[in-house]
């Protein structure tokens, strides 16, 4: 089994830089013992941290992600978010309460909101910290947050504790990397990690022939290179959905790529960094 590298959250916890995703999962009721086969697998390999949201197959993913760890709760980092349109103070414990029946379990280690909506952020902040003094979340953070929202989280989340979010979960990958001009370094800063979602771009990545180059000097998979890039990144966490044993298999070999000089300065000419400030990009 490989040693995955952790990370430290603000609050000193320290989970691994490669979880599980499960994005697309519970859409289709024939796969779901597949998919909750797959989540056991990556446990089984010591992939502990699991991101699941409300909003994925309206709950199914996480009912999924419930059946995987029944029986292995204290070996999982548990992940999952509210949607915006239920997160004002009463609807985000609300959420909150759902998540838990459908996780089967009572607590969320870490609970996100999902994107900025009609709610006050300070309302989903209250409650978030009702939460954590009820012992139902352990930790909070924010999802596809850009920086005007996280200078208003900042001007707000002292008065919340434990004061800090633990993370900001962002569309992140060779194609997509604005963040890497402002967020990425001001989440750096104050010691809170990326959480990247979509590590390959839901496959429009693999397409590319810089990755296949790459690839192909390591006897590697053009996903494994991706992953590879974005697991060398300080502060970052990458979250890839893996749907079958062997996809696990194959994310967990990325560790072991080590992408050199000259393989970085390839995918930077493929895939430039950002010169200037953009927009924050989601899918």
């Amino acid at each position: 089994m490989l040693e995955i590298p952790k990370i430290a959250l603000p609050g000193g916890e320290t989970v691994p830089i490669l979880g599980q995703g499960t994005w697309g999962m519970g859409e289709d009721a024939r796969r779901a013992g597949q998919e909750a086969d797959a989540l056991r697998h990556g446990l089984d390999l010591g992939i502990n941290l699991i991101d699941t949201a409300e909003m994925y197959a309206d709950g199914r993913a996480e009912q999924i992600t419930g059946e995987a760890i029944k029986g292995r709760r204290e070996e999982v980092f548990l992940v999952s978010k509210v949607l915006p349109g239920n997160a004002s103070r009463a609807g985000t414990i609300a959420a909150c309460e759902r998540s838990l029946k459908h996780l089967g379990t009572d607590r969320i280690d870490l609970y996100l909101l999902h994107w900025r909506g009609p709610h006050p952020l300070a309302e989903t902040l209250a409650g978030f910290e009702e939460l954590q003094q009820a012992g139902k979340i352990r930790h909070w953070g924010v999802s596809n947050f850009d920086m005007e929202d996280c200078r208003e989280l900042d001007s707000l989340a002292p008065g919340i504790s434990p004061g800090k979010a633990a993370t900001n979960q962002v569309l992140f990958n060779l194609m997509r990397r604005g963040i890497e001009y402002d967020l990425l370094p001001w989440s750096r800063e104050r010691g809170m990690p990326v959480m990247a979602y979509s590590p390959i771009e839901q496959g429009r990545l693999l397409k590319y022939p810089a990755l296949g180059k790459v690839a192909e000097r390591y006897g590697a998979t053009p996903a494994q290179v991706a992953l590879s890039w974005l697991l060398r990144q300080p502060g970052v966490i990458a979250i890839p959905k893996a749907a079958r044993a062997a996809h696990i298999e194959e994310n967990l070999a990325a560790l072991d790529i080590r992408l050199d000089r000259d393989d970085l300065a390839l995918l930077d000419r493929t895939f430039p960094p950002p010169a200037s400030a953009r927009p924050l990009e989601m899918l």
